[in-house]
C-alpha cells in the first residue's frame, strides 16, 4: 500500500490581513504547513501540495522538501483543488487529504484513518462541536453516514447537528479519481465540494467509517490572527503538559513558549515564567531556569543555573555552570564545568575551561580561555581591526584585572597577572605582572567650564 497526501493550500487568507500566505503563518515558530507536511512523515507518504495565492512564496520557503506542487489557477472548491492532482494519483494509492491551515492535526489520528480503508470503504474525520455554525453537517441514516450538508444548503433541523465534518479524509486512488470528476457546483457557493464524494460513495455501496478527532484544536483551521492565537496556545499548553509528565517543574505553563524541540535528559528541570526555546535545545538533570530568557540551539549541561534575562544560542554549557543574570551567550560559545558567567557578560565564539570565571560586564568574543582564569568586570577582547577578526588566547590561572582591552591578535601566560586598566597590544609572558598606564597627571590650575 502506497500512502498518497494532498495538501491543500490555495485559499487567499484574507481575513489574516497579511502579505504573507496563509499557510506560511507561524505555529510554535513553524510555518502551518510545515506542520502539517511533518504529520505525514511516519508514513514515507509522496505529498501533493496545491497551490494558489501567493503560491511561489509557499513554494519557495519549502523548496528544501521532495514536494510535488500542482496550482490551482481558479479557487474553485476543494473538490475542484483535489481535480487538479489526477496526475499524482494512482489506482491502488491510498490518498490522505489535508489542508495546509489546520496545523495541529495529529500522525496517531491519521494512522488510524489510513488503517480503515479499504475498497469498500472510504475514512472520514468528525468531531462534535458545541456550536458547528459553519461546518458542514455529518447526516446519518441507522447512524451510517448517508451525506455530507453544508452549513448554507443544511435545512433546519440538519443545522441542529452537533457531528461536523473536518474535510480530512482518506480514501482510495481509483475512487477518488472516479468520483472528483463526476463533481458538480450546483449549490449556494457554485463551488466543487469535496464532500460531495461522499454520497456519490454511499450509493455506490461504499462505506464511511468516521474516525473522531481527540478535540476540537486538532482539526481547526485558521483563518485570522485571533485564531492562530488560540491554536498557538493550545499547541504551547501541550508543550507545557509533556513536559510536566516528564518530571520538569514550570512556574506557570501557561507562560513558557517551545518553538522547536526540548530534550529533557535529567531529572528536577525548572522553568521559571516566559522562557523562550527555539530550535534544539537540551536541558540536563537539575537545570535552574529564571524567568524571560531565550535559548534557542543550545545543550546545557546538568545542575546549570541561568539567571533571569539571559540570552543563550547556538552554544554548549558544561555541567554547574552559571550564567547571568542578562548574560548573552552567543554562537560559537563552548562552556566547560564550573564556569561562572555573570551579569551583562557577552561571550561569542570563544571556549571556556573548567572553573573560570567573567563575573562582570565584559565582553569575550573569538579567545581560548583556560581553566581557573578570572576575568575582571569590563574586560574586553577587542577581536575585530575593521576587515578581520583575531583571536585572544588565556591560558590558564590567568587574572585579568578590571577595565583591560586585550588588542588581538594575543596571548597572555599560563599564571599571568594583567592590571587593571591596561591595554594589552603585546603578548604577555606567564606567571608575571602586565600592566600598562599612562602616567597619572594632574593640573592643579585647571577650572572647570562653565555655562555661558
Amino acid at each position: 500500500m502506497t500512502i498518497k497526501t494532498i495538501i491543500l493550500a490555495a485559499g487567499k487568507g484574507t481575513r489574516m490581513k497579511s502579505n504573507k500566505a496563509k499557510v506560511l503563518h507561524e505555529i510554535a515558530g513553524k510555518a502551518m504547513l510545515q506542520h502539517v507536511i511533518e504529520s505525514v512523515q511516519p508514513f514515507n507518504s509522496d505529498v501533493v501540495v496545491v497551490y494558489g495565492h501567493d503560491g511561489e512564496q509557499v513554494k519557495q520557503q519549502h523548496s528544501h522538501l521532495d514536494i510535488n506542487w500542482v496550482e490551482q489557477a481558479e479557487q474553485l472548491g476543494t473538490g475542484h483543488a483535489v481535480l487538479q492532482t489526477v496526475d499524482h494519483i494512482m489506482s491502488d494509492d491510498v490518498v490522505l487529504i489535508l489542508y495546509g491551515d489546520v496545523p495541529l492535526i495529529q500522525s496517531k489520528t491519521l494512522g488510524k484513518m489510513v488503517e480503515s480503508v479499504s475498497d469498500r470503504a472510504l475514512s472520514l474525520l468528525t468531531v462534535k462541536l458545541n456550536d458547528p455554525t459553519g461546518y458542514g453537517r455529518i447526516v446519518r441514516v441507522d447512524n451510517k453516514v448517508s451525506k455530507i450538508v453544508e452549513q448554507k444548503d443544511a435545512s433546519g433541523s440538519e443545522l441542529l447537528i452537533k457531528e461536523v465534518n473536518t474535510g480530512i479524509m482518506a480514501v482510495k486512488g481509483d475512487q477518488l479519481v472516479s468520483w472528483v470528476k463526476m463533481l458538480r457546483n450546483d449549490n449556494a457557493q457554485t463551488e466543487y465540494y469535496l464532500t460531495d464524494i461522499i454520497e456519490t460513495a454511499v450509493s455506490e455501496g461504499v462505506s464511511i467509517n468516521t474516525i473522531q478527532a481527540e478535540d476540537e484544536f486538532e482539526v481547526q483551521g485558521v483563518n485570522s490572527k485571533s485564531q492562530l492565537c488560540v491554536l498557538e496556545r493550545h499547541y504551547q499548553l501541550q508543550q507545557a503538559e509533556t513536559l510536566m509528565n516528564e518530571g520538569v517543574t514550570l512556574a506557570d505553563s501557561k507562560r513558557i513558549d517551545i518553538r522547536g524541540k526540548l530534550a529533557i535528559t535529567g531529572h528536577d528541570v525548572f522553568i521559571d515564567v516566559n522562557t523562550v526555546f527555539l530550535g534544539h535545545v537540551s536541558l540536563g538533570g537539575h537545570v535552574h531556569i529564571g524567568p524571560n530568557c531565550v535559548i534557542e540551539n543550545a545543550t546545557i549541561g546538568e545542575g546549570v543555573v541561568i539567571k533571569a534575562n539571559s540570552v543563550l544560542e547556538n552554544c554548549v554549557i558544561g555541567k554547574n555552570c552559571t550564567i547571568g543574570p542578562f548574560a548573552r551567550i552567543r554562537p560559537g560559545a563552548d562552556l566547560a564545568e564550573d564556569v561562572h558567567i555573570g551579569n551583562f557578560v557577552e561571550v561569542k565564539n570563544t571556549a571556556i575551561g573548567e572553573g573560570s570565571k567573567i563575573n562582570h560586564l565584559s565582553y569575550i568574543g573569538d579567545a581560548q580561555i583556560g581553566k581557573g582564569v578570572n576575568v575582571g568586570a569590563g574586560t574586553i577582547t577587542c577581536n575585530y581591526d575593521g576587515v578581520n577578526k583575531h583571536r585572544t588566547e588565556i591560558k590558564d590561572g590567568a587574572f585579568i584585572g578590571s577595565g583591560t582591552q586585550l588588542v588581538a591578535p594575543v596571548s597572555v601566560g599560563e599564571g599571568a597577572t594583567l592590571g587593571a586598566g591596561t591595554t594589552l597590544s603585546k603578548d604577555a609572558p606567564a606567571e608575571a605582572l602586565t600592566v600598562s598606564r599612562a602616567k597619572q597627571v594632574t593640573l592643579n590650575c585647571w577650572k572647570k567650564p562653565t555655562k555661558s
